[in-house]
């Protein structure tokens, strides 16, 4: 309590000066019409800044919580263009289980300048993470799952040497594979390209569907430059991918259900 009396001794001049002040713009404002509007008006905008300020401070703190959200629902929105894409069946199909399963996920570590590169991310087979699913961004296709733990996944990106998916031409159908080569995250390569195949820049590459891993038509890339085969055999071209490895941060994890079944039907199969 003394210390509260020193201090208002001490600044108390200060003080009588801002009660003054008050004082002094409420008579301006109420003697005037011009004044009192511009005071209101000045009122006004400090305090929508102030709202604004902890409008801008509060959605700051609830920003990952927003994008775990909008990748649930980019998932769920995976999951019904799976129905769609079966417009050969009847209608009362539409709500049978879908082919795939989207699972969103976060990337918690993800290297590009290496040889061979990882991505890790923070589902595992508590989430239904299982080896051998494909990974993809929003951009397009990202990797394969090749470890799970409880509750954290490793995959190969395509920036690796072991990474080859088959993907097909949007504009004729045709069959190839991508690999890549290194060393820019940015250019993958396009092999197996038969010579009779016509490519351009700017040709839209997308997974062909061949495979238990990815759904067809998701995109990989565009043709960033084809090359011709000295020997006329299998032409090829570089590839600009999709996905930005270098900006990766969400990711989906796709989940065939229909991979035990194709599987014990690919045992059926006579030997060759």
């Amino acid at each position: 309590m003394y210390n509260l009396l020193r201090f208002l001794q001490k600044y108390n001049f200060v003080f009588l000066f801002l009660v003054l002040e008050v004082i002094a713009i409420m008579m301006l404002a109420n003697s005037h019409t011009y004044h009192r509007s511009k005071i209101i008006n000045s009122s006004s905008s400090f305090a929508g800044y102030m709202f604004n300020f902890r409008a801008n401070f509060a959605d700051y703190f609830t920003l990952q919580h927003t994008n775990e959200l909008l990748l649930k629902e980019n998932a769920e929105l995976h999951r019904k263009l799976e129905y769609y894409r079966k417009q050969q069946f009847p209608v009362d199909t539409l709500y049978s289980k879908p082919d795939f399963d989207y699972i969103p996920a976060r990337v918690i570590s993800n290297t590009v300048h290496l040889r061979n590169n990882y991505i890790v991310i923070d589902k595992g087979s508590r989430q239904g993470i299982a080896k051998d699913m494909g990974i993809m961004s929003s951009e397009g296709v990202a990797g394969i799952v090749t470890g799970v733990t409880e509750n954290y996944s490793v995959a190969i990106s395509l920036l690796h040497k072991y990474a080859n998916i088959s993907v097909r031409f949007k504009h004729s159908d045709q069959l190839a594979n991508v690999t890549w080569n290194g060393p820019d995250f940015r250019i993958g390569n396009i092999v197996d390209i038969p010579t009779y195949v016509n490519m351009k820049n700017g040709d839209t590459v997308m997974t062909s569907g061949n495979s238990f891993i990815f759904p067809e038509g998701i995109i990989v890339g565009t043709i960033d430059e084809p090359i011709e085969s000295p020997s006329g055999d299998m032409n090829a071209a570089t590839l600009l991918f999709a996905t930005d490895f270098n900006k990766l941060k969400s990711v989906f994890v796709i989940k065939n259900n229909n991979k035990f079944e194709l599987n014990n039907l690919n045992k059926l199969r006579p030997d060759e």
